[in-house]
């Protein structure tokens, strides 16, 4: 029994690694600390080989597109736009406008990337695949830009994504997007508290809107 738990264990490490490393992405953002973006740029490259492997191929290029955000949101983080006073970016809600912009463009990558995934790769989850693939897009950058509403996103995708892991067989993905799924509802409720804190005080931070 031990000698099979410790093969397992060899022949799943990168997925694993990237498993641990994950969780610790979420808790950093969840705290907003600066070391979201670095754990999250190694968590991502992790996961291309994890999900090339097992042919969920949107996935895999979203992971890709998770290191180009994360080096963003690591400088937006930095040098944005911040209150007189404090050292981070503040959040902030979703304005109406922006809400119909960013379902636009979720509905956009949708199109775009199930026309690929259906035309150009053997993916056999690919209207699945690419819906998560597309709100991931959308609200990674969000969590980039500090819009709370993104831990809303991250709510259906986890749980959506831990029952399409569970499809695959990925079982330490499983079990990581299980916890993403609990705390993404712990991150919403974090930044609500700090929203709260900052609603009387104004600023002159510049977004999409």
């Amino acid at each position: 029994m031990t000698d099979l738990i410790l093969e397992w264990l060899l022949s799943n490490n990168i997925e694993l690694l990237g498993a641990i490393l994950g969780i610790l992405y979420i808790i950093f953002s969840i705290r907003q600390n600066i070391l979201t973006w670095p754990t999250g740029l190694l968590t991502s490259a992790l996961y291309v080989a994890v999900f090339f492997k097992s042919k969920l191929y949107a996935d895999m290029g979203l992971q890709v597109y998770y290191v180009a955000i994360s080096l963003y949101g690591w400088y937006f983080w930095i040098k944005g736009n911040k209150p007189q006073n404090s050292q981070k970016v503040p959040v902030k809600k979703t304005s109406k406008v922006l809400w119909a912009k960013l379902s636009l463009t979720s509905l956009v990558l949708y199109v775009i990337i199930l026309y690929v995934l259906l035309n150009w790769t053997n993916s056999d989850v690919p209207h699945m695949d690419a819906m998560t693939t597309a709100l991931s897009i959308v609200a990674t950058w969000m969590l980039a830009r500090k819009y709370i509403e993104h831990w809303l996103f991250w709510i259906f995708i986890d749980a959506f994504s831990a029952g399409l892991y569970v499809y695959k067989g990925l079982w330490p993905t499983v079990i990581l997007f299980t916890v993403y799924t609990v705390m993404a509802a712990l991150g919403y409720t974090e930044w609500q508290k700090d929203l709260k804190s900052n609603e009387p005080k104004k600023n002159n931070v510049s977004d999409w809107d």
